[in-house]
């Protein structure tokens, strides 16, 4: 799989310094810049200390299993036309060489809801959807709400939580500006995601 992530950095130059610190204890395969340059910084198919604790699926050990890349941003700002637009050519590529579906490119938060929130809600994923980079749900509306239910969908899709942390997760990147209860809104987009895109594990990077 694919995770994406901030850098939480004012410059990629900081971001790089830090991700090549080895006393850091962090890294990543790529880094963006806000201008769309590309800095390759490990081998993919070696092991990147981007992920952390969490999981998607039944994947545990995400740093094993992922491909991680770094866009600098502040986490509070719009990400730049040329910094998605090289993400873009370099998913493109990704995918090809590892057979990665577009279900499987996900964000930070989606596999640490717990503790983590990039790529945030500045992040434009339905722009990824539209190229073959991500998924997005339709409109759909259920006419129920119930936590149950949600939490039951969630994790058909790839979410490990439970309650408001799930919820926020989820809203995160496909609602990001939507607050209050859970409602039946949240669940018609929970279970065609679920029923759409169920989460399967495979190769050691898919």
């Amino acid at each position: 799989m694919v995770v994406i992530h901030y850098t939480a950095m004012e410059t990629a130059d900081a971001a790089c310094a830090r991700l090549c610190d080895e006393a850091m204890e962090v890294s990543a395969h790529y880094l963006i810049s806000e201008q769309g340059n590309i800095i390759q910084l490990v081998d993919e198919g070696m092991r990147a200390w981007h992920a952390g604790a969490g999981a998607w699926g039944d994947v545990a050990d995400v740093n094993s299993h992922s491909i991680g890349i770094e866009l600098a941003n502040t986490g509070d700002a719009p990400f730049p036309a040329a910094q998605m637009d090289a993400l873009e050519g370099l998913l493109g590529g990704v995918q090809g060489r590892w057979a990665i579906p577009a279900e499987r490119i996900i964000g930070h938060s989606d596999m640490a809801p717990v503790r983590k929130f990039d790529p945030g809600a500045k992040f434009d994923w339905r722009r990824l959807a539209l190229g073959g980079f991500s998924i997005w749900p339709d409109a759909l509306e259920a006419d129920v709400s119930d936590w149950d239910m949600f939490e039951t969908y969630a994790a058909r899709f790839g979410y490990r939580g439970a309650g408001q942390t799930l919820l926020a997760a989820f809203r995160l990147r496909f609602f990001p500006n939507k607050t209050g209860d859970l409602d039946a809104q949240d669940i018609g987009v929970i279970k065609q995601l679920a029923a759409k895109w169920p989460c399967k594990d495979g190769s050691p990077k898919v």
